[in-house]
């Protein structure tokens, strides 16, 4: 697993990138998620309504901090997987369910970058990530 870079430095090179290389940094970021065991790419971690099989799963750190592992079977979408988890990855649980999400993402312009079929099931992840923070939290 490579180095995950930080949010804002991901905008900035975005922005100077063509849709192409869009599309090879989004593939890059999502080889580089934490590997997802298979055992727990259930029906229960299934986000519903995308397009590709999107699977999260929550776990909790002893610090609190709440940790997801996540994958799918498409490399775009595990990007776009990614570039989410950037937003919230091993963070409070509170600070995570009143987090701004769709703004931290907003630079990366998605929804006008991809297809909808890669886009339709970014509000479902997000809305399943934020009620699991609110659980914990």
């Amino acid at each position: 697993m490579t180095p995950t870079p930080a949010l804002a430095d991901l905008t900035e090179e975005y922005e100077f990138l063509d849709a192409d290389d869009r599309y090879r940094l989004l593939i890059d970021l999502g080889r580089g998620l934490e590997p997802m065991p298979d055992a727990l790419k259930t029906d229960a971690t299934l986000v519903r309504g995308c397009s590709a099989a999107v699977w999260v799963y929550p776990t909790m750190r002893e610090d609190g901090r709440l940790h997801f592992l996540a994958d799918s079977n498409a490399a775009i979408t595990k990007g776009i997987i990614a570039l989410v988890l950037l937003t919230v990855q091993d963070g409070m649980p509170a600070e995570i369910a009143g987090a701004d999400i769709e703004g931290a993402l907003a630079p990366f312009d998605l929804r006008n970058q991809l297809s909808s079929n890669r886009t339709q099931g970014i509000p479902n992840m997000i809305a399943l990530i934020r009620e699991t923070a609110a659980r914990y939290a």
